[in-house]
């Protein structure tokens, strides 16, 4: 008796965690399915390139708490919520548009990811300073001018250890792109900067300890 409550309590416990895969892999259909049907992306989206990026970062750190500023039409978003699927984490993305907002909700459900994503209708220069986090994520693809001041507001909520992605920043030779705001990331002594320059340009700036 005692020998079969033993091995039926392992089927028991084996069945959330097929389940789980199960349903890890209906997502990883659902965003492949959605990439190969939508191909490239122009619409003020990132390359794919740089969403592989993003996904890695997310995967490879296992960060769960991540933060996307600028939603558009959800390509960036797609890419870390499917990393976020497999970490057990949550994206929180804003868009100002209503339009482009409306669309990544579409994008977000049709790449069956929508319940990894809080998306959010809103003006970022409002919102991003309100936020409670903490984060270990953040991806800011906005206004290239508020850049700075989207970093300084959220800084204090990102975790140490934790990664502040910029996009459309370069130090390549003939596209120095936002160089100001690099050097700005450059001077912090808390944190260590790089610039991946395969796609559109990403500044990856790790959180080494508070100020």
């Amino acid at each position: 008796m005692k020998k079969f409550l033993f091995i039926g309590l392992i089927t028991f416990l084996a069945i959330p965690c097929f389940s789980q895969q199960i349903a890890q892999a209906d997502i990883d259909l659902k965003v492949e399915t959605f990439f190969q049907k939508h191909g490239l992306w122009y619409d003020l989206n990132v390359p794919s390139s740089d969403g592989q990026l993003l996904y890695n970062l997310i995967l490879d750190n296992k960060y769960k708490q991540a933060l996307e500023i600028g939603t558009s039409t959800g390509h960036s978003g797609i890419w870390m919520a499917w990393a976020l699927s497999k970490t057990g984490g949550l994206l929180i993305t804003i868009e100002i548009d209503k339009s482009r907002y409306e669309e990544a909700l579409a994008n977000f459900k049709e790449a069956g990811v929508d319940h990894i994503i809080d998306a959010r209708l809103d003006n970022a220069h409002d919102l991003v300073p309100k936020l409670k986090g903490p984060f270990d994520f953040i991806f800011s693809d906005a206004d290239k001018g508020w850049y700075q001041n989207y970093f300084e507001a959220v800084d204090p909520k990102l975790k140490v250890g934790g990664c502040y992605a910029t996009h459309n920043v370069s130090d390549r030779a003939g596209n120095r792109w936002n160089q100001d705001y690099l050097h700005f990331l450059q001077g912090l002594d808390n944190y260590k900067t790089t610039v991946d320059n395969s796609g559109g340009g990403m500044a990856i700036s790790f959180k080494k300890g508070e100020k």
